[in-house]
């Protein structure tokens, strides 16, 4: 597959947050009984995505015995892997359906089919129809393996947009910097699925890996159970319920704050969508869900006081950041009690080699600018909350000079630059912004509003 640009999708955890809101309510208040069905212990992660039968076993002897051949291009060492995904995925997908007693549909089947003969638009074609599918009022058996599919796709659709070699140095640089049995929780589409790809078809230590962004879903819940239950402690239903309720109380008191005090700042925040009838709150918006997908994260963390965890985020997560540390193009939750100055300095220094490098490797595609970009505008998120202000500038200003359109990246420096009374630069930084993003004008004007209007 050749790589396209960044135009032609949007990230999937943005796409398919849509059906995670519309399953919200329901998916946390009702008990799944996916977990009820399952019998004996859950599998380990390694029997999970290689038990599946005759069939998948041939397709994944193939593939290793294509490995042994070489040498490859970084394109074909890129298909490979992903044909092999392809195939630990339908595995994945049957070990899952045969514990639940459930049919594998065969639509499922020839969206594997598509994707192992490397058929994009077919493998999209497909996607987008069991997407619909799961859904729909009959989707709630596809439901309880849609997870594999949809990391199959993901894995699929950010081989189509990577070139083959950057492909291979983000997803291991990402895996490289991850000590031996650490938890690997990605969030962009780019710091989930190439990572998972490659953590599942490179010989040697394999990581669990997972996403913040979907814990939320009821479903995700009782597939890492699936997958990693003799590994990981992952929140109940139960628990899903109490972050809910959390939530809701949170949002229900701010929400009454601003209709009590509409010429007070408001405390629901752009995007959160909170209505109240009768007394009784209800949201939407993916800014809700991540909310909750924070309270889970923590959950998590709480769960598994024994295991180390490195995340690359998607949304911002403040409470994840006391304690943390940079850890190469991601970050260690409960690294200690406080970063250092010298751990600070190691992650401007990371970024600033990095953006080099790409310098260096010419023209790519925007995709990859705006995921580098991304990662290290979120240490510089990461080095502003634990105090290291002039060292997150440094990361923002990174982050620019990777993407001259990122607005993440422009927002924390301005705040870091207005914090620190250093108006003149914050001005000036907006300044430049705006001239290499005309179209940014009112992102531009809000946050001159927000730190510099009264200097």
């Amino acid at each position: 597959m050749k790589p396209e640009t960044a135009k032609e999708t949007k990230p999937l955890w943005i796409w398919l947050m849509s059906g995670c809101v519309l399953l919200l309510l329901v998916a946390v208040l009702m008990p799944s009984a996916e977990t009820k069905q399952t019998t004996g212990p859950a599998p380990s992660a390694k029997t999970a995505t290689t038990a599946n039968g005759s069939a998948a076993a041939g397709r994944l002897a193939a593939t290793h015995a294509r490995k042994t051949t070489a040498p490859r291009t970084a394109q074909e060492i890129v298909a490979a892997k992903l044909r092999q995904f392809g195939v630990q995925r339908r595995a994945l997908v049957h070990t899952l359906a045969e514990r639940r007693k459930i049919d594998v549909l065969p639509e499922v089947e020839r969206f594997f089919d598509a994707l192992e003969s490397g058929d994009w638009e077919e493998t999209r074609r497909l996607f987008k129809s069991l997407k619909d599918e799961r859904d729909g009022p009959s989707g709630s058996d596809l439901r309880k393996y849609f997870r594999a599919v949809l990391e199959a796709y993901g894995a699929a659709e950010q081989v189509r947009l990577w070139p083959p070699q950057q492909l291979l140095d983000y997803g291991n640089g990402v895996l490289d910097s991850l000590r031996p049995g650490m938890v690997y929780i990605g969030g962009t589409d780019p710091g989930c699925f190439i990572p998972t790809m490659l953590n599942e078809t490179t010989q040697g230590e394999q990581h669990l890996t997972l996403t913040q962004n979907a814990l939320a879903d009821a479903s995700y819940l009782d597939y890492l159970t699936s997958i990693y239950g003799d590994s990981l402690n992952v929140p109940t239903q139960e628990e899903s319920q109490a972050a809910f309720n959390q939530y809701i109380a949170d949002a229900t008191i701010r929400a009454q704050h601003d209709e009590q005090f509409p010429d007070e700042p408001k405390q629901v925040l752009p995007g959160e969508n909170i209505t109240t009838v009768d007394g009784h709150a209800s949201v939407s918006g993916q800014v809700a869900v991540m909310a909750i997908n924070n309270i889970l994260t923590q959950t998590l963390l709480q769960k598994n006081p024994d295991l180390s965890f490195a995340m690359e985020e998607s949304f911002s997560m403040p409470s994840s950041y006391a304690g943390a540390a940079p850890l190469g193009p991601v970050f260690e939750l409960r690294a200690g009690d406080t970063m250092t100055s010298d751990q600070a300095a190691q992650s401007v220094n990371y970024w600033q080699n990095e953006a080099q490098n790409l310098q260096a490797a010419g023209e790519t595609s925007t995709t990859v600018l705006q995921s580098y970009s991304h990662d290290a505008d979120s240490q510089g998120n990461l080095l502003a909350n634990n105090n290291y202000p002039a060292q997150a500038g440094q990361a923002y200003q990174t982050a620019l000079s990777i993407f001259p359109g990122s607005v993440e990246a422009i927002t924390g420096l301005t705040r870091v630059l207005a914090q620190q009374g250093q108006f003149d630069q914050a001005g000036q930084a907006l300044d430049t912004f705006l001239q290499n993003n005309p179209q940014q004008g009112q992102t531009v004007g809000n946050l001159r509003q927000t730190w510099l209007v009264n200097h």
